[in-house]
């Protein structure tokens, strides 16, 4: 019965026979020819090949560089910052409650005693610890302080007072326990405020110990010149209130907000009814305003 399946007529014997020289032709074809693609190559690109094996190297050097630690000084951790450390909650309010009577802490010992940090977090934190030079060298401050205090009033010399805002970086360095950071950092915050108004503000600069602020508050006095410019608070525009250095943006906006839905401010009270005003700085802020 299968015998049927394999009877070809004269044309389907040649047709098959042609298939198997075809199908054969084929395999020797793919079996001895290459069919792998050259590349031209120049001579310009073996040079830019081994500037980008020299880049990678470098590149894998850096980042097998071990990386640069920084030192930081511990009275102004913020709340994430001691969370980085591994302090505790409590550890890091007890900082801050300090922090908020003005004080300074001047030494690992002194931290961990007001932190109250473990002997061991201790030890691997105080590394990054900076302390300003007057702190780590105060008991020469002290010495050099009573000897500076014992000429000037051995000689009875007469103290020039001079106006803050006009006072240059020689004036400053002059003042005993300023050198050419503190003086440039007194002028760059007189820049950023356009001016001080009191002498309080001396006490936001970083770096001025309690010694040099008295230093300066018995050379210097603060004298408003006529054409100072105040900021209308009831007409500021918003742009005009964020770059107010007291004010930040969301401050701003919340002033802006409050005028509009309740009418012009009248006074510094009225002001500091806002949320988030700096109520503590209100007598300074009021200076650099017109209601």
């Amino acid at each position: 019965m299968f015998s049927q399946y394999f009877k070809f007529t004269s044309y389907q014997k040649t047709g098959i026979f042609l298939l198997f020289i075809i199908i054969i032709t084929l395999q020797l074809i793919y079996f001895f020819a290459d069919f792998n693609q050259y590349q031209k190559t120049f001579p310009e690109e073996n040079k830019w090949l081994a500037l980008q094996k020299d880049i990678d190297a470098e590149k894998e050097a850096k980042y097998n560089e071990k990386q640069k630690v920084y030192t930081f000084n511990p009275n102004f951790i913020s709340d994430y910052k001691g969370y980085k450390l591994g302090m505790s909650v409590e550890e890091i309010d007890r900082l801050l409650a300090f922090r908020k009577e003005n004080k300074y802490v001047n030494s690992a010992e002194e931290f961990q005693k007001v932190t109250q940090i473990s002997d061991s977090l201790l030890k691997i934190i105080s590394p990054l610890f900076k302390f300003p030079d007057w702190a780590q060298k105060r008991n020469d401050f002290k010495a050099e302080k009573k000897e500076y205090v014992q000429k000037t009033f051995s000689k009875k010399e007469n103290i020039i007072i001079k106006d803050i805002n006009q006072a240059t970086q020689e004036d400053l360095i002059a003042i005993y326990g300023i050198g050419e950071v503190l003086s440039s950092r007194i002028l760059k915050q007189k820049e950023i405020l356009g001016g001080f108004v009191s002498m309080e503000q001396l006490q936001d600069v970083w770096g001025l110990s309690p010694e040099v602020i008295t230093q300066l508050n018995s050379h210097f006095k603060v004298i408003i010149p006529s054409g100072f410019k105040k900021i209308a608070i009831n007409d500021a525009t918003l742009k005009e209130l964020s770059q107010f250095p007291y004010f930040k943006y969301n401050l701003a906006k919340q002033i802006v907000t409050y005028r509009s839905m309740n009418g012009n401010f009248n006074n510094i009270e009225d002001l500091s009814k806002i949320k988030g005003f700096p109520v503590e700085k209100a007598k300074i802020i009021s200076l650099y305003l017109e209601f």
